[in-house]
């Protein structure tokens, strides 16, 4: 049935975003499984390296080496008087803390962070998981696995099974960044390489990525890169792209995802919180999805300047599938503007956003921030539709904003997401 009135479409719209459930493609977060990996809690997300940043620029006289020398205790306690009570907390990632607070039915006004933090300490993290998934109205989120971190690597070798709402995403930054130095480290695991690529080393890196995958059974492989990444050129990441990583994503069916901008380091007394961005050349990957057809890519840009070239990319290349608002582009600003312009150029077929959580709790202010602002580009767009005399139902909204909130995803990967059941890992 069509629905007959803006005032019913707008409520209609607003209903299906507002509850929607979520599938979150990239997040930074671990299952219970892999035990205090995953972060969770109000120290973490006051610590998380958004505040830290941010708090350093109020603290101008604290040394860099004195606040790493803190525990996470009194790193917390100066983030929240420095950011929360000293200063207005309406940045971003300030905001996202109260947001988180306020879900969790805890009283923000009393400003009373020992209450916040007895509230988690009588929190189990199998509850707390449970009940942020439900609250965020997030089905599935897919994690990031990188086989290069000893701490991850040691508890994958442990893993009989997954938490089934949990997937994976095998990360490869230091095989593509730093080969330099990690080829010592694939010989020391069993996986016989050179230095140079030679057919040894590209044997080497090829079982090296089939044994992850199986042991994972990741949706897709990604890297992070420099703004400076091009394709094709004469390198070592090259090759090993061409002759390792792509012809190996084809033979098993599952995408590369391009994750392009990070200048790391700019500020390395910030630790994580020191890396920064710079424009990328979208024509590195146009030219990949055009030397590639029969590979699956994915790409999400850091930079603000490179979304409108790389929106007319996904435009020409049925290979390439977008997502997200990267990192420094998680702000409502940037958000609602390339959200707008790939709804307009790209209608559904787009992922527009995943939350990049490093705290299980920020998915709670990720997603409500989001769902906020594509309802405000949602009920323009339909409005318009209305408009021009454009019969719409209930249920073509439905299908719609289940496409934007990860169903595109689903089908870029030729998958139907089997959240249903867990799966068992290969030994």
């Amino acid at each position: 049935m069509h629905i007959q009135t803006k005032e019913n479409l707008q409520a209609i719209i607003l209903d299906h975003v507002t509850n929607g459930s979520i599938s979150d493609i990239h997040t930074h977060l671990f299952s219970e499984d892999f035990g205090d990996i995953l972060l969770w809690g109000i120290d973490e997300l006051l610590t998380y390296h958004y505040l830290v940043a941010e708090m350093f620029r109020f603290q101008t006289d604290l040394p860099y080496e004195a606040f790493w020398k803190m525990s996470k205790r009194q790193q917390a306690d100066l983030v929240w008087q420095t950011l929360f009570i000293d200063n207005s907390p309406y940045s971003e990632a300030c905001r996202g803390v109260l947001t988180v607070l306020g879900r969790l039915g805890l009283d923000v006004s009393s400003r009373d962070l020992n209450a916040y933090r007895d509230y988690f300490a009588q929190t189990s993290v199998a509850d707390y998981i449970d009940l942020i998934l439900k609250l965020a109205n997030v089905s599935t989120v897919c994690m990031t696995n990188d086989p290069f971190v000893d701490k991850e690597r040691e508890a994958w070798e442990k893993l009989n099974h997954l938490d089934m709402r949990f997937h994976t995403a095998l990360r490869i930054d230091p095989l593509l960044n730093e080969w330099s130095t990690v080829w010592e480290k694939l010989n020391e695991w069993g996986f016989a390489v050179d230095k140079e690529i030679t057919e040894k080393t590209i044997q080497g890196i090829r079982s090296f990525l089939k044994y992850w995958i199986v042991k994972m059974n990741p949706l897709y492989m990604a890297v992070s890169l420099p703004p400076s990444f091009a394709y094709p050129e004469d390198s070592v990441r090259a090759q090993i792209i061409d002759q390792c990583i792509l012809p190996l994503a084809r033979e098993v069916d599952i995408p590369f995802a391009l994750m392009i901008g990070v200048k790391r380091a700019v500020n390395p007394a910030l630790g994580q919180s020191g890396d920064g961005v710079g424009r990328a050349d979208v024509a590195a990957v146009e030219n990949i999805c055009r030397i590639n057809p029969d590979n699956k890519f994915m790409c999400t840009m850091l930079s603000r300047e490179n979304q409108f070239e790389l929106t007319v990319a996904a435009r020409k290349f049925r290979n390439l599938h977008i997502f997200g608002c990267w990192w420094f582009l998680n702000n409502p600003s940037m958000i609602e503007e390339m959200t707008r312009m790939r709804f307009e150029m790209l209608g559904s077929s787009v992922t527009p956003q995943h939350s990049d959580c490093r705290v299980l709790d920020q998915l709670l202010y990720k997603w409500d921030h989001f769902r906020s602002i594509a309802a405000k580009i949602l009920i323009e767009k339909y409005s318009d539709l209305f408009n021009t005399g454009w019969k719409i139902s209930e249920e073509e909204i439905r299908r719609d904003v289940g496409n934007l909130f990860g169903g595109s995803f689903w089908k870029f990967l030729g998958r139907v997401d089997p959240s249903a059941s867990s799966f068992e890992l290969t030994p």
